[in-house]
């Protein structure tokens, strides 16, 4: 049981009595109401499971304490503190904090937090339109303001929902053997008597759908060099619900089939220009996490040379496009269980790794997330990088089996030859040290990957053995130097331009040479003699030592 979006742990020590810090339970608690709820365990340590040995919550009142001290200081936030008893008999208090899907929460000085991922974030005041379209997303699938009785539905669509639920896999057996009435009020497709707007959207009649505010609607549109449209799909007309407009995108669209054979010697290998996988997952993504509250449709513009998905609204609050990879946040939950107890989409949290694993595993750029205040624009380029680092992608994932987070890793260094650990973790939006190992997986041990350097210094590269191994040629660049060769290099220019600084000297050796290395390497020349060095911090001049 670790920390993350829903549940936050505090030490029994937190209590202090009349010192206690109120007000920044207040706000966890805040920020579990404005995202989906959670659950706080007063007296279980940050890294442990359970409570410590034998510990007991001597002051049995402290459960109506709480209650009533963050009763009055937040509004808008429903909690229920309990005491509970741990398998291994010790006590601890559960602060229960319920979702508040209509209005926002905040504290009574009017400050609001909302959680993200581990911790409690500070709403800003322009992010506060977003956080309350987001509450309208929950609000808006429940809702029965059409009033379309539960009995006017299309035929065809709801024996295909329930034929569907019944036959996934991923859906328990106690579902499957509920009545067909049980499993749709599970799902929220229908309440009271009615269609919910979720219900509606999937099961409903043709002009129902169309009548809802903004229904889904997708264009897809091929242009030329020119820019010029040459061929269009228009999925407008509110016939298909969700899993419908999905199949048609990836059924009717021919450029999906479009591929190129990659060759070299005895390797033969077929890219699609646009892996179908990918094209899935952006496509559900797009309709899962769109907000229903907002007009316009979803268009996806193929070019000559790349595909963008734009989908309207801005991204679910807590997700920019910096740490799309690692954060996941369901906009519309409802509609979200649904796609993925069909099978339609991946896990919650895995999406973009999928989209990132693909592209990487079959040597092509990372895919570009833009936003601004209307839409979300996902950039597909078309091309590959090179025939070299298709091939060793290809050799590695067959040998090793790798898993999506180490593919995503190994394609990353090898589109780069290496980066440094603050490179990779900022690309991966990861911590340096955990979760940086976690991304990295086995390639080191498998010795697809050799690290160097310490600190802020340290280098991943892929490892040299391999690269020779498959005979791979990439990019030729200075950021995996050896250090006799830096060494060189260095002697070599201030033999040439003496009285120089340190940036001047990174500089002319080359930027792309990690700026640590090149200092540890001045450090050790210094060290040996090599040079000598006059001034200090900045204004420091390194020359050549004169032999006699």
């Amino acid at each position: 049981m670790e920390e993350n979006k829903n549940i936050d742990k505090k030490s029994l020590k937190f209590l202090k009595g009349k010192g206690t810090d109120w007000d920044e339970l207040s706000k966890d608690c805040v920020a579990f109401a404005n995202a989906q709820g959670g659950f706080i365990y007063i007296g279980i340590e940050d890294k442990d499971t359970l409570p410590p040995e034998n510990q007991k919550v001597t002051n049995k009142n402290l459960p109506d304490v709480i209650q009533k001290n963050i009763a009055h200081r937040t509004v808008n936030v429903g909690i229920a503190v309990t005491l509970e008893l741990a398998s291994n008999k010790s006590e601890y208090i559960q602060v229960q904090v319920f979702r508040n899907a209509q209005t926002i929460a905040s504290t009574t000085d009017g400050k609001y937090y909302v959680r993200v991922h581990d911790e409690c974030k500070p709403v800003p005041p322009d992010e506060m339109a977003r956080l309350a379209a987001d509450k309208n997303a929950f609000v808006w699938e429940e809702q029965t303001t059409k009033k379309v009785p539960a009995s006017q539905y299309d035929e065809k669509k709801r024996i295909s929902f329930l034929k569907d639920i019944r036959n996934s896999r991923r859906v328990s057996s106690f579902i499957k053997e509920m009545s067909n009435e049980e499993i749709l009020d599970f799902y929220f497709i229908q309440k009271n008597g009615f269609l919910t707007n979720l219900g509606i959207l999937w099961i409903g009649k043709r002009n129902d759908r169309a009548s809802l505010l903004y229904p889904p609607a997708i264009q897809v549109i091929r242009y030329d060099e020119n820019d010029e449209k040459v061929w269009k799909l228009l999925l407008d007309d509110y016939f298909a619900n969700p899993k419908e407009l999905l199949e048609r995108v990836l059924n009717d669209v021919p450029d999906w089939q479009e591929s190129v054979e990659v060759s070299e010697g005895m390797f033969r290998k077929n890219i699609p220009f646009f892996p179908i996988e990918v094209v899935r997952e952006l496509v559900v993504n797009a309709l899962v996490h769109r907000t229903y509250t907002t007009r316009g449709d979803i268009f996806i513009n193929i070019y000559p040379d790349k595909m963008e998905i734009h989908s309207p609204g801005r991204l679910p609050f807590g997700v920019t496009p910096k740490n799309i990879l690692s954060q996941s946040i369901r906009r519309n939950e409802h509609l979200s269980k649904v796609f993925y107890d069909l099978g339609l989409m991946e896990k919650e949290g895995s999406g973009y790794d999928l989209v990132y694993a693909k592209l990487l595993g079959t040597g092509k750029p990372l895919p570009v997330v833009l936003e601004t205040d209307e839409r979300v624009t996902v950039i597909v380029k078309k091309q590959f990088v090179s025939k070299a680092v298709v091939r060793l992608m290809d050799k590695a994932s067959n040998e090793f089996s790798l898993k999506q987070k180490e593919l995503i890793s190994l394609g990353l260094l090898a589109q780069q030859q290496s980066y440094t650990a603050v490179e990779i973790s900022n690309i991966l939006n990861q911590n340096e040290e955990v979760g940086l190992r976690n991304w990295l997986g086995r390639l080191i041990d498998l010795e697809l990957v050799v690290k160097s350097g310490k600190g802020k210094g340290t280098q991943y590269g892929v490892n040299p053995e391999f690269i020779r191994k498959i005979n791979f040629k990439g990019k030729t660049n200075l950021k995996n130097i050896e250090d006799y060769r830096l060494e060189e290099l260095i002697f070599k220019d201030l033999t040439a331009y003496p009285n120089s600084g340190f940036g001047e000297i990174h500089q002319r050796i080359g930027l792309e040479i990690n700026i640590y290395k090149v200092r540890r390497m001045l450090k050790d020349m210094l060290e040996k003699g090599i040079l000598i060095k006059e001034g200090e911090k900045r204004g420091a001049k390194y020359f050549i030592k004169q032999t006699m």
